[in-house]
């Protein structure tokens, strides 16, 4: 009988532990190779993510249809995905810069990243520290997905705190809605 009663907490936290894989691995991810914002190449002047933990660059693709995608080995140089207006679903644009990094980090077992969220200024403090996790869950969710390790990764929400791109028009908005990898 005390054996019975000392396995309980254990069964119960191995049931709980086992829906929320179950439902990790049931969630759906959407997400553009070039990480331009409406899924065209080249995208506006000034689209790049200053003080993001973007290195160099615009963060749009080289435009020779392998955006993201680093033959020698070399970390990709899209780090950046954006998201809809209060939505924290992987747009299919996106899906080959992911695979991309979820590559690389396979590939590379001691890499690690940190999956900044972030979010425009619209809704309360609150509302967009966790919407930002929320986007960076999805993006940490497709990565384990493609067989990158927990360990490798972290995530990090900044919410509203860390524009951009500052303004107060959908343009600036829409730069500000994005998850950064960091390495």
């Amino acid at each position: 009988m005390q054996l019975k009663r000392g396995l309980k907490p254990y069964a119960r936290t191995l049931a709980v532990a086992l829906s929320l894989a179950f439902v990790a691995g049931c969630s759906s991810s959407g997400g553009t190779q070039d990480g331009s914002m409406d899924g065209t190449r080249g995208g506006a002047a000034g689209s790049g993510v200053a003080g993001s933990g973007q290195v160099g660059g615009t963060g749009l693709g080289t435009g020779n249809g392998a955006a993201g995608q680093q033959a020698d080995g070399r970390i990709p140089e899209q780090r950046t995905i954006y998201f809809e207006f209060d939505s924290d679903r992987i747009r299919s644009e996106f899906e080959p810069v992911l695979a991309a990094h979820a590559r690389y980090l396979s590939a590379n077992g001691v890499a690690r990243v940190v999956l900044q969220g972030h979010t425009d200024e619209r809704g309360t403090r609150e509302y967009n520290m966790a919407l930002g996790e929320r986007r960076a869950r999805s993006v940490e969710r497709f990565l384990s997905v493609q067989g990158v390790s927990p360990s490798q990764v972290e995530v990090v929400s900044y919410g509203e705190e860390r524009p951009a791109a500052r303004g107060q028009n959908e343009e600036a908005y829409a730069q500000n809605r994005r998850v950064v990898f960091a390495y």
